[in-house]
């Protein structure tokens, strides 16, 4: 493990512009868990039934009570960890171009990263369905579910539920960023959900090198990545960039 941090430090170091691509990994330290996976809160719900865009308009109140009202509750408490400041150095450092994220936490941007590409949107702010306000999700009251815009419309988070597309802006500006980086860190993600998933080999194909940090072992360990990493996000940036500046 310490050759292949060794390895990666060198990678970035030689770097220019560095691309990162997060998962659900990164935020656990944070007290978010993940959806999918052991513990993720897709072993307690069914995706269909409360996350899906058809069972939020067929049952708004009930998809607000068995999962935004939780994931509200988390968001409003979490903090960014070693792993998103990590990314956050990366930047200051002047290798970090962008962050790709499947998140929905904005751990990134609370961390202060400058450049975060929001695949899925962000849970940080609600939608109106009727008039397509916007209000911070911290300042949404929960006495009434579903909560109501001031035009009475019903709030929905900002961000992509089952059964909707990606967003288009989002989507070619990741290719853009996947097109054009020399190196991509591919972190807390099991990198198997498309579209995202099409990222890393899109990165490949143009020649960047690709960093895999994970706790597990994934479909990029074996022959795909350059440098695979199977520790905590966090604790291997801490060790990589340590390296990076001896």
């Amino acid at each position: 493990m310490a050759d292949n941090i060794g390895k990666a430090a060198q990678i970035l170091s030689k770097s220019r512009r560095v691309v990162a691509l997060t998962g659900a990994g990164i935020s656990v330290a944070s007290g978010i868990p993940p959806f999918r996976g052991k513990g993720g809160l897709w072993e307690r719900f069914d995706p269909m039934e409360v996350a899906h865009i058809q069972s939020f308009v067929q049952n708004p109140k009930k998809v607000w009570d068995l999962l935004i009202r939780e994931m509200k509750d988390l968001l409003d408490r979490a903090v960014p960890n070693s792993a998103h400041l990590g990314f956050y150095q990366l930047e200051k450092m002047g290798r970090l171009a962008a962050i790709i994220t499947q998140n929905v936490d904005g751990l990134h941007q609370k961390a202060q990263n400058s450049v975060v590409i929001e695949f899925h949107g962000n849970f940080a702010w609600q939608r109106c369905m009727d008039c397509n306000a916007m209000l911070p999700t911290s300042q949404v009251n929960l006495g009434v579910l579903p909560p109501l815009c001031g035009c009475g419309g019903i709030l929905r988070p900002d961000c992509v539920f089952f059964g909707e597309a990606i967003p288009a802006d989002a989507l070619t500006r990741s290719n853009e960023l996947a097109n054009t980086c020399d190196c991509m860190i591919v972190a807390g993600t099991s990198a198997v959900v498309y579209p995202a998933a099409s990222l890393p080999g899109i990165a490949k194909a143009a020649g960047a090198a690709i960093i895999e940090i994970n706790l597990e072992p994934t479909h990029l360990s074996s022959g795909f990545s350059d440098v695979s990493i199977h520790e905590d996000a966090g604790s291997a940036l801490e060790k990589i960039i340590r390296r990076m500046m001896v």
